[in-house]
């Protein structure tokens, strides 16, 4: 059996170098690093995959979640109201933009932002919401679009984990994640489903004025060189990692189908165990079925009931499995992000989480082999 990763990038950069490594040659060859043909080719290409009007490439993930709320024009002291239960850098670039960060419980279950917390954080200085599509399917966007709607608030989506899922209406119709809000962020981090191998981000809306404000806000907020109309940031995707992006970006299906096929073994192997509950999918999803497309597994997450978590990822850890706990601490207990104002009887669920979930390895190389190993060491450790 091969070693067993986390994430195996090197794997699965050797099923498609004979694509990336011209890609990337190219980009040398022609010297043409930053906002080259190759930045501009990604871009179209993936506003095609997205069906989005307008796709704006950055540096980034979290610089693509901080330029969307420059893009909004939101000012110091406006509440932006996110989930507790996700990566720091969501709440990051809220505090970094002087606004004010409210945050919320999640679900049980899909551990995406909880719509009647949502509700009662709404105050009049509410002025947008940032539901998080984490690990691999989207929050529940009709109720939030709803909800934004009713008070006049920004959806400002935070797409890092989820790109390429869709959000399926109750109507049956699809959007894919990101497209949905008044603007989308994604992270091409390599880690993650569409990965480059360095750091990259990216911007999505169907809204024409906000495209062309950060458009600007990229680039120093510039549309003319020297002429800065906006203020703006030094925020571009370089042409190398565009390069790579665009290789892999006709792969990207396959790639969610195969880690959506993983976690169906994965499924399978624990359906019997009581103590171990394993990744609810969305809305109109009732199984992890062949044509599911509403959840990509950025992360495969199970809940352990009655079982000491972090006596399980020593036991793992010591059988060369490796595994992750997202997250430890909630962002409500982090020290940067301390506020009087929070409650811990309003985050019940959250602070549950955090004793309970456990991530298994999860990504596009993963062989049967590999999965009846996890597993198996899993239910040995849970059967003592």
């Amino acid at each position: 059996m091969k070693k067993i990763q986390m994430v195996d990038l090197k794997g699965q950069y050797n099923q498609i170098k004979d694509v990336v490594n011209p890609s990337i040659q190219e980009v040398i060859e022609t010297t043409a690093f930053i906002n080259g043909p190759k930045v501009h080719e990604f871009q179209k290409n993936l506003e095609t995959y997205l069906d989005v009007k307008h796709v704006i490439p950055c540096a980034n993930g979290t610089d693509a979640l901080q330029i969307a709320m420059m893009g909004l024009g939101l000012k110091p002291g406006d509440e932006v109201i996110t989930a507790d239960f996700t990566f720091a850098a969501t709440v990051e670039v809220i505090a970094l933009l002087n606004l004010t960060p409210v945050l919320v419980d999640v679900n049980p279950d899909d551990f995406n932002i909880n719509i009647e917390a949502l509700k009662k954080a709404i105050t009049p200085k509410t002025k947008a919401i940032v539901p998080v599509h984490l690990f691999g399917q989207c929050a529940n966007m009709e109720a939030i679009m709803d909800i934004a709607k009713t008070h006049n608030l920004f959806v400002i989506e935070d797409n890092a984990q989820a790109i390429g899922a869709n959000y399926t209406y109750k109507d049956g119709t699809k959007a894919k994640a990101g497209t949905i809000g008044d603007v989308g962020s994604t992270s091409f981090f390599p880690s993650k489903n569409l990965g480059c191998y360095g750091d990259g981000g990216a911007i999505f809306t169907n809204n024409d004025a906000l495209a062309h404000t950060i458009r600007g806000i990229v680039n120093h907020g510039m549309y003319e060189r020297y002429h800065h109309d906006v203020v703006g940031v030094n925020s571009r995707l370089d042409s190398i990692q565009a390069a790579v992006l665009d290789a892999k970006l006709p792969y990207l299906n396959a790639y969610n189908k195969a880690r959506q096929t993983a976690a169906r073994k994965y499924n399978e192997a624990f359906k019997n165990i009581d103590s171990i509950i394993t990744p609810k999918i969305p809305n109109t999803c009732d199984t992890l079925c062949d044509t599911c497309d509403c959840h990509v597994f950025h992360q495969y997450t199970l809940k352990v009931n009655g079982v000491d978590r972090d006596a399980l990822v020593k036991f793992l850890n010591e059988n060369d499995i490796p595994c992750g706990v997202y997250y430890p601490i909630p962002l409500h207990r982090q020290k940067a992000y301390m506020d009087e104002r929070y409650n811990e009887a309003d985050f019940t669920v959250t602070n549950q989480l955090i004793q309970e979930v456990i991530s298994l390895p999860m990504h596009t190389e993963l062989d049967d082999e590999q999965i009846e190993y996890i597993t198996s060491k899993v239910k040995t450790f849970i059967n003592g």
